[in-house]
């Protein structure tokens, strides 16, 4: 594990955003179910993505990538895989392919992926498949990767799924649905988490030539029979990672401006803009160019804040709490147990040794920021968010060490040296005797 020594730092100046990872992954699979030629632009090539486009590609997929822009010639149906589909540490990946498995002509596909992946639920999928005609199993027997599918396409009919573990489920349904043998109605059940991931899959379809009806609350879709077109698309940036960077402006920037974004397609991170300014940060956007200036608030003010629908905040508004004059309640994020590591409990052990007193409950925290914050010792538990969140917070700091850092492959390879660019004070951490 590589660790990093950060010192109390203040940066300023310009950073691009990096590219979506959602719509990245949302691309690459919907490429690779259309039949002829797309042009994927300013893709997302870390981890993440490389584990979507490895799996496409052991389905049947021609892919071709040269720096940012990759070549897919897709297909509908797809013979078995020669091997296990490995969809590494992203859930977004293995829920998306084992949907997408059930349009393998014959045989069986197994999905698996690393240590933190098989310990992901997935019985939700596996359950609406089944209602769907496709048979697929835990090989554990207990709703967790590795998972097997039977081949023989997707019968289609009506499916009912829970949407309070992930999106990521009512994606994947989605993306291979139109593939079906007959219209599929899916129905959702219970509270359906991170909503606005589901708006990028469909306006991703819809890029690809693909509409589906659904209720305005979301809750049923009538995936009708479809053929997805090959086309251009131009991935936007990522909010996500944006949400992370703007955090940092908002607690050791002079002046940081950020650029590249694009406000254009669905994304719901876009939301860390209004909690900025609701915590009291100046902040100045400008949609057209596509740019955010923020500057650091000396101190920042509290609040509620329901992430219910963007869970990937959560790394960052517990930072930004760190700097709030009253308390930071953050609720609405119980599905953030079950991503990548349970964040709800890991945030509230790392920042426990900055000195903030930290109240977990099951669906969220209560943070009180210290004063100071104390040097501290931090570890992410192999999560990139968690991992940049903690370096971001480490710069408040005198001196503090975040282990980790080979983590950032998954999302934002140039996180470390963006930052350093930036002004960051970091730098190897020496070793231990």
């Amino acid at each position: 594990m590589v660790s990093i020594l950060v010192r109390k730092s203040k940066i300023a100046g310009s950073v691009r955003c990096p590219s979506s990872k959602s719509y990245s992954h949302r691309a690459i699979a919907i490429a690779s179910l259309a039949e002829r030629q797309s042009t994927i632009t300013n893709a997302l090539l870390a981890r993440d993505t490389l584990a979507t486009l490895a799996s496409c590609r052991a389905l049947g997929a021609e892919i071709k990538h040269e720096g940012t822009t990759v070549q897919v010639k897709g297909r509908h149906t797809f013979e078995p895989p020669e091997n296990v589909i490995n969809a590494e540490n992203s859930g977004t990946t293995i829920r998306i392919m084992t949907a997408m498995s059930g349009l393998v002509r014959t045989g069986y596909t197994v999905l698996t992926g690393d240590e933190s992946l098989r310990k992901r639920p997935m019985q939700p999928i596996l359950d609406a498949l089944a209602q769907l005609g496709v048979e697929a199993h835990s090989t554990k027997g207990n709703g967790t990767p590795p998972l097997i599918v039977k081949g023989g396409g997707i019968r289609g009919g009506t499916t009912v799924i829970d949407g309070s573990i992930s999106s990521q489920f009512i994606s994947g349904l989605l993306i291979a649905g139109i593939y079906a043998d007959s219209e599929i109605v899916m129905r959702i059940k219970g509270n359906l988490v991170s909503k606005p991931y589901v708006s990028a899959t469909l306006a991703t379809m819809k890029h690809f030539g693909v509409t589906v009806d659904h209720r305005s609350d979301m809750l049923e879709y009538q995936i009708k029979n479809a053929r997805y077109c090959a086309t251009k698309f131009d991935v936007p940036s990522d909010f996500s990672t944006a949400a992370l960077i703007l955090a940092a402006g908002a607690l050791v920037g002079e002046k940081l401006e950020v650029k590249g974004l694009n406000f254009a397609l669905p994304q719901g991170d876009s939301q860390i803009v209004d909690i900025l300014k609701q915590m009291g940060c100046p902040i100045k956007i400008d949609k057209s160019k596509g740019e955010v200036v923020v500057q650091k608030a000396e101190e920042l003010e509290g609040g509620d804040f329901n992430l219910n629908d963007t869970p990937d905040l959560l790394p960052v508004v517990s930072i930004l709490a760190l700097k709030a004059k009253t308390p930071v309640t953050i609720t609405g994020v119980a599905h953030a147990r079950v991503k990548e590591t349970d964040r709800v409990a890991n945030i509230a052990s790392e920042l426990t040794k900055f000195g903030a007193r930290i109240k977990e409950f099951q669906d969220g925290l209560k943070i009180t920021a210290p004063k100071p914050l104390k040097n501290a010792s931090l570890k992410a538990y192999n999560d990139h968010r968690l991992f940049m969140a903690f370096t971001i917070a480490s710069m408040m700091t005198e001196k503090s060490v975040v282990a980790g850092a080979e983590s950032v492959d998954v999302s934002y390879p140039a996180f470390i040296q963006d930052m350093k660019d930036l002004g960051a004070k970091i730098s190897p951490a020496p070793d231990r005797e």
